[in-house]
């Protein structure tokens, strides 16, 4: 199936590729090709089951735009494709499949609404499960949830340590927030030119991978270089 979906994107004319996946195979295809490709998709390779549409946040790379598709036939078998595209940061901007695909509607109306993505000719793109009123876009990796900074967090405390504890009792070991959340002073909406820390900051600096440890052969504990030397070797005078 991945195959013949690639074979008739790409005979279509649209630029597609095959990307790796650890599920379903995935495919990438360009913004502007994104309701193309479910069409060529849904008549020509008969993947005519819509299951969900979401979106990643990629920070400076943009929004991830993800769609999957599925083939039921013969039982149980089921074929299924993963459809994927990337749209700016500062303009994200995709056309809507509900033409293509009825299900669609409100998974575009989800992702709208958490991401901030617009999804263009699309009927009735209103909030879906947000509150009225409500500001922001949650699963972006700059929104911070405000709970998380007004409140401590648990993993700031050393088990046992406790906001009631006595006033001359032992220091905190370490004093952490939330993993990508900024300090309270820093974050917040910000009017343009403002001269704050970038949003985004938190967020990239939580995304870099820690630095590898030393290989085992590298390191030595004190207590190992202290051992003394096994009985058939004698000692060595650091003198001598």
């Amino acid at each position: 199936m991945s195959a013949d979906a690639l074979d008739s994107l790409t005979g279509a004319g649209i630029a597609a590729t095959q990307a790796d996946s650890f599920g379903p195979t995935a495919i990438d295809v360009p913004a502007e090709s994104w309701v193309a490709a479910h069409e060529v998709l849904r008549d020509a390779v008969g993947l005519t089951f819509f299951d969900f549409l979401t979106a990643s946040d990629e920070l400076t790379d943009g929004f991830r735009v993800v769609s999957h598709l599925a083939d039921f036939w013969g039982g149980a078998h089921v074929d299924h494709v993963l459809v994927r595209t990337l749209v700016p940061r500062d303009n994200p901007t995709l056309a809507s499949l509900s033409d293509l695909y009825a299900g669609a509607n409100w998974h575009e109306r989800e992702t709208h609404e958490m991401f901030g993505i617009t999804f263009t000719d699309h009927p009735n793109l209103v909030p879906l499960l947000l509150p009225d009123g409500f500001e922001g876009n949650p699963l972006r990796k700059e929104f911070v949830l405000a709970s998380r900074v007004a409140k401590p967090w648990p993993g700031a405390k050393e088990p046992g340590e406790s906001d009631h504890a006595p006033a001359h009792g032992a220091p905190s070991r370490r004093r952490t927030l939330p993993p990508g959340v900024p300090d309270p002073d820093t974050w917040g909406p910000r009017p343009p030119g403002s001269p704050d820390p970038d949003p985004l900051a938190p967020a990239q600096a939580a995304s870099t991978p820690a630095r590898p440890r030393r290989a085992g052969g590298e390191r030595r504990t004190r207590k190992q270089a202290e051992a003394p030397p096994p009985a058939d070797q004698p000692a060595t005078d650091p003198e001598a």
